[in-house]
């Protein structure tokens, strides 16, 4: 398609915006006109690209791209449609040749890894989905538009979405998520809005035969789920595998991209964490939101008294009123992602 940021944006109706929205004018825009879109980009590209590091690089191109190309800027499409114009190059740019991004049931060899001397060494971050923090990808205002857009950032949901070839990604996410209409996602994508059913169509498709993730994730609005986390909390900061045990599922999985382990069932599960993982002991858990639902933020002793140093994000799902899947994401960025330090005091 081109750069979207060097191309005369295609005319559409100037006054409103995709999905029916009205939006002033964007003459003489400048940079603070381009950041009121950044949280909606960033929530748009981490469902394309599944990385919510690859989302915020692919957001800050977008607006570099936007800016440089301001000037050229005629204003006969709305400044929303052609930074998405611009977004959506960008993130097929990144999609080119890339591998599916996926959750670690999707790709694990077996049911389940032994319980091993150590994680071994890491798999491609490439590999895996990473979380988003809510505050970056999620709207403010209207409590049913932030309710649509929660759902539509569940990991669960992202990770069928990266079934999809880039273009029905796109298609689906402006349809379905953002309420675009089939000619206005022809307009942005250079097509036709034949062309663009017909991707959404086969889409849908796609989406019904993939199974879902085990469980649903937590709720903050509902008590039982509160409830259940706060035992979780309390059982893991007190190193208490009898109490860690009775609020896991009996088929509950716990894998910790970017490594191969993943473990099922509270026997494995408890043993993992009093032999090799057993230097998780003494952590301190904070909560945060990721992906629509709770989360938190592990800090493990580093050796230095009342110090502790970030090791991992806890993301939980829940049935039957246990924790039927932890995934822990070990990656470095996500401190920094969530607006959290990398260490912290007692």
């Amino acid at each position: 398609m081109g750069d979207a940021s060097t191309t005369t944006a295609r005319p559409t109706t100037p006054s409103t915006t995709s999905g029916g929205r009205h939006e002033p004018s964007p003459g003489g825009a400048g940079s603070e006109h381009l950041e009121q879109y950044r949280r909606e980009l960033t929530g748009y590209c981490y469902r394309l690209l599944g990385s919510g590091v690859d989302a915020e690089d692919a957001v800050q191109m977008t607006m570099l791209r936007a800016w440089k190309g301001l000037e050229r800027f005629d204003g006969r499409s709305s400044l929303r449609t052609w930074l998405y114009r611009i977004a959506t190059n960008v993130c097929f740019d990144e999609m080119a040749g890339s591998k599916r991004r996926a959750m670690p049931v999707d790709v694990s060899a077996g049911p389940s890894e032994p319980v091993v001397s150590s994680l071994g060494a890491p798999l491609e971050e490439s590999v895996w989905l990473t979380p988003a923090p809510d505050a970056r990808v999620l709207p403010d205002g209207d409590p049913a538009e932030v309710a649509v857009a929660r759902e539509s950032v569940r990991l669960a949901f992202v990770a069928v979405l990266q079934h999809l070839p880039p273009r029905q990604r796109a298609v689906l996410v402006l349809r379905e998520v953002l309420r675009w209409s089939a000619e206005e996602v022809a307009d942005l994508l250079g097509s036709t809005t034949a062309s663009v059913n017909s991707a959404l169509q086969r889409a849908r498709a796609t989406l019904a035969q993939r199974r879902p993730s085990p469980g649903s994730p937590l709720d903050a609005l509902d008590a039982e789920h509160t409830a259940l986390l706060r035992r979780y909390v309390e059982a893991f900061e007190a190193y208490d595998m009898d109490a860690l045990a009775r609020v896991l599922h009996a088929d509950v999985l716990q894998s910790m991209p970017p490594y191969a382990l993943y473990l099922t069932g509270p026997d494995d599960v408890v043993a993992w964490h009093v032999g090799p993982g057993g230097a998780c002991r003494g952590s301190k858990l904070l909560p945060v939101s990721a992906n629509g639902s709770p989360a938190l933020l592990q800090y493990k002793p580093t050796g230095e008294p009342g110090r502790y140093a970030f090791w991992a994000l806890h993301l939980l799902h829940v049935a039957d009123g246990k924790v039927v899947e932890i995934t822990n994401f070990l990656d470095r960025r996500l401190p920094a992602l969530f607006g959290m330090p990398e260490s912290i005091d007692a």
